[in-house]
């Protein structure tokens, strides 16, 4: 049997802050953002990727200080195009550091309005194996 990670629960105060960040600054896809009398939440869910994240008011959100979620890591093939990209795009980046030449050791990390951290690790093999195949991904409703 399978078991997949598809979705995180993000701690936050500010949905919409937080649905502008991931959608307009780190180019999340915005799959929905839906209120009702009980509750609101958005999920976003980076480009080429099977797990998405959530925002709102869920209970188990609420269990959660917002900001306290620490070490959250996407994986790309090129580090350097990935930062240029994020500070093009407004967001304050670390530097990159690699730990270990091989692939895998090459890192730098950002952080959310609200204090969320995510490492960003490059594996220059998803360049040409990615873990969604392109051809894929029109069935989970990516472009």
């Amino acid at each position: 049997m399978d078991w997949t990670l598809e979705v995180v629960v993000l701690p936050v105060s500010d949905i919409d802050g937080a649905i502008e960040f991931y959608r307009d600054k780190v180019g999340f896809e915005l799959d929905h953002d839906t209120t009702n009398e009980y509750m609101r939440v958005a999920q976003l869910t980076p480009r080429g990727s099977g797990c998405s994240i959530v925002v709102g008011d869920l209970p188990s959100q609420s269990e959660m200080a917002p900001g306290s979620m620490r070490g959250l890591q996407l994986v790309v093939a090129d580090a350097a195009a990935a930062r240029a990209e994020l500070l093009e795009r407004g967001v304050e980046v670390g530097e990159i550091t690699v730990f270990d030449e091989r692939d895998g050791g090459t890192l730098f990390g950002f952080a959310d309005p609200e204090g969320n951290t995510w490492a960003v690790q490059q594996i220059r093999a998803r360049a040409d194996r990615p873990l969604i195949p392109v051809e894929a991904r029109g069935r989970f409703g990516e472009g």
